[in-house]
């Protein structure tokens, strides 16, 4: 069986195109995550990645819908990364730089579905 080595490079690169979060930004998460755990927010959390973009949901309870989710997307021609922070299906804040994201969730009053 014959292997091109052009059709492996070729799969690769486009393997690495995926968004994931560094380790940096992966701490801060689950240091913000923390925070609510102590104040009895919220109780689990996943972490998802597309070709696209990765995603960080933080549940209430694991059954249910998260209620918070912070997106980080690259632009693939320039390389430029934004995050992006939801509340179920809105979006409340599209910026470049996590601490924004970080800081605009700490200052908001408990963002709990009761």
């Amino acid at each position: 069986r014959l292997i091109r080595l052009s059709d492996y490079r070729n799969r690769s690169r486009r393997s690495n195109s995926k968004v994931f979060f560094n380790k940096p930004e992966l701490s801060q998460l689950l240091g913000l995550y923390s925070e609510h755990v102590a104040r009895g927010d919220y109780r689990d959390y996943a972490i998802d990645h597309l070709d696209e973009a990765a995603m960080f949901s933080m549940f209430r309870h694991a059954h249910e819908s998260p209620l918070l989710t912070v997106v980080k997307t690259t632009d693939g021609k320039r390389r430029r990364t934004s995050f992006l922070l939801f509340q179920g299906e809105k979006r409340l804040l599209k910026t470049q730089s996590l601490g924004e994201i970080l800081h605009h969730v700490r200052s908001r009053p408990r963002l709990v579905r009761e």
